[in-house]
């Protein structure tokens, strides 16, 4: 089991299962929603997400028409995506994380569009866009 929780430690997490498909997204929208070079997001199991404190604190942003990115209402972590075209996945944002975890990134995606200043030093596969197999 892994736990999680946001900066503040209002709203905690815990995963009853595996964490599939990590990739770190150099994407323009991930990079404004972390606020950093990249987000490293993995897909887990909504079913074996639990939220064991802090449900009332949970916000949610609506970029897109049905995908949702929700955070802590308190200090804006953010904590996962919602995908109404998938709901039974959640897209887990890994900066969460308050323990190691046993899976490992797979790649680095939408490289064309990282920060000038990002470097790539991980020795992963390079794609133009999604990774390949992934919808």
């Amino acid at each position: 089991m892994y736990q999680a929780s946001c900066l503040c430690g209002a709203v905690k997490l815990a995963l009853q299962g595996a964490i599939s498909s990590i990739i770190h997204c150099h994407c323009f929208l991930c990079r404004k929603s972390s606020g950093t070079a990249y987000a490293t997001n993995g897909f887990v199991n909504q079913d074996e997400l639990k939220v064991i404190a802090g449900e009332e604190h949970i916000r949610h942003y609506a970029f897109k028409p049905g995908r949702l990115r929700h955070f802590c209402g308190i200090c804006a972590s953010p904590l996962y995506s919602s995908n109404q075209d998938n709901p039974e996945k959640l897209r887990l944002r890994l900066g969460i994380l308050d323990c190691d975890i046993t899976e490992r990134p797979m790649s680095h995606n939408y490289v064309t569009s990282k920060a000038n200043w990002e470097e790539l030093d991980a020795d992963l596969p390079r794609y133009e866009s999604k990774e390949p197999g992934r919808e």
